[in-house]
């Protein structure tokens, strides 16, 4: 069995990675780089696999930095099957056509612009050609062994990270390979916490957080404290969410804390389509979930929704104080970023980030201390308050990784440290070495191993 580190090795995007067992070849994560701009280019290029050549992708869970390449990979060649839980399977039915979307109108506005280095400018995928790709899905429950291709037999545990999320175990037979996917927080409000992953011969594990560990606070707390000090001001409290795991916990703690009289009754918008459906599915999957009925119905009714872009543009006569979510979650693209252009400049509005910032997107930037950001070709000034609330994370950090790969029967003969930013990685591979006394090595770019 051989094992290619085609994304997500020195970085935490474009999670893709190629296991050939004889005539076999599966591409476990098939997802779009994000981030700096030599990230971005990547997924212009060529692959460094003959797209037909895959038999099967099987999917660790539906965020686009695991799912966002496989349009493009069917747009090229493919025409396996991409095999997933059924979580995973209803949220790309919202993220992948939401995606494809995003990049025509992002295409349209360049080309009005004149900002595209593209004559005329076009989207990396369609709309349509999203909703394509969703024909060729097939879903497993956790726990049941399913055979993506012949020879090779996998089968998912539930990773707690987003709904559907799933740690993901291949075997041919003789050697059993692991890939922990993202890997979401035992403590996590609204998910189930992540299983024990079964014993593997090879592992290969995220490390986002390896070098940090979470704060020890309470966020409802952070939160209550950072709404009401905006209100004050009489500002608007933007936040870039991620549309789909994180706005749900962010929604479930404004509820809580509304219903609690720890912040005003202020009105509080959800300008996210994709983040409305996402909702949704997960007021109506109940298999992984924390919630009780009561607490499911008050997240699902805490913002009100606007779908349509005139509804979003009226946002821009309104006063504050008031709250909006809006995607994406490190400010790379979507309707978040108009109210970023209105909103930096006024010193009575605030902007929250509640979760990783990958190096290059306008999220680092800003959490960074810059004194302005590029938006749409200009640059913006930057006067608002800009937090980061670290306690959201929906990613385990380094105690907590380190606490859950310990309950593993046994240590694998190998572990690789992939999905962080280099530094993250490093740090975790020197945790895993002193901490449980692993073997563990950071792979590069591009590395292919024997996997014997």
């Amino acid at each position: 069995m051989k094992l290619s580190f085609l994304g997500g090795a020195g970085t935490v995007t474009g999670s893709k990675y190629l296991i050939q067992s004889g005539h076999s070849r599966l591409l476990i994560d098939c997802g779009l780089f994000q981030g700096l701009k030599a990230l971005r280019e990547r997924n212009w290029s060529e692959p460094p696999f003959e797209p037909k050549s895959i038999d099967a992708v099987v999917l660790t869970h539906a965020h686009l930095d695991h799912s966002g390449y496989l349009p493009v990979l069917f747009q090229r060649g493919f025409r396996g099957v991409a095999h997933c839980t059924r979580g995973t399977q209803s949220l790309c039915e919202v993220l992948l056509p939401d995606s494809g979307h995003l990049q025509e109108e992002a295409a349209k506005y360049a080309q009005k612009k004149g900002f595209s280095k593209h004559s005329p400018a076009r989207p990396l995928y369609t709309e349509e050609e999203a909703r394509e790709s969703l024909k060729h899905f097939h879903t497993h429950p956790f726990g049941k062994s399913f055979r993506p291709t012949k020879g090779l037999t996998c089968s998912f545990s539930r990773a707690g990270h987003i709904l559907g999320s799933a740690c993901v175990t291949v075997s041919d037979g003789t050697t059993t390979v692991g890939f922990s996917g993202d890997v979401g927080r035992p403590g996590n409000p609204v998910l189930m916490p992540p299983e024990t992953m079964p014993p593997v011969d090879y592992l290969v594990v995220e490390s986002t957080y390896g070098n940090r560990v979470h704060p020890q606070v309470d966020p409802g707390t952070q939160l209550a404290e950072i709404v009401n000090r905006t209100c004050e001001k009489g500002g608007v409290l933007l936040i870039p969410s991620f549309a789909v795991g994180r706005s749900q916990m962010i929604l479930h703690l404004l509820g809580e804390l509304r219903a609690a009289g720890e912040i005003p009754s202020l009105p509080v918008y959800m300008d996210s389509p994709m983040a409305i459906k996402a909702t949704s599915i997960y007021c109506g999957d109940s298999s992984e979930s924390r919630l009780n009925e009561t607490e499911a119905h008050a997240m699902c009714h805490t913002a009100i929704p606007l779908r349509t872009p005139q509804e979003s543009i009226s946002l821009n006569s309104m006063e504050g104080p008031m709250i909006i979510l809006s995607a994406s979650g490190m400010a790379t693209g979507g309707r978040v970023l108009h109210h970023l252009k209105r909103l930096l400049p006024d010193e009575r509005n605030t902007v929250l980030f509640a979760g990783f910032q990958a190096a290059g997107t306008r999220g680092e930037t800003l959490v960074s201390g810059a004194g302005e950001v590029r938006i749409h070709g200009a640059y913006v000034p930057v006067y608002a308050d800009v937090f980061m609330l670290e306690s959201l994370s929906a990613h385990g950090d380094r105690t907590e990784m380190l606490d859950w790969l310990e309950q593993m029967e046994q240590a694998p003969r190998k572990t690789f440290v992939t999905h962080g930013e280099p530094s993250a990685s490093d740090a975790f591979r020197r945790y895993l070495r002193t901490n449980l006394g692993w073997d563990a090595e950071v792979p590069e770019h591009g590395q292919t191993v024997e996997l014997t």
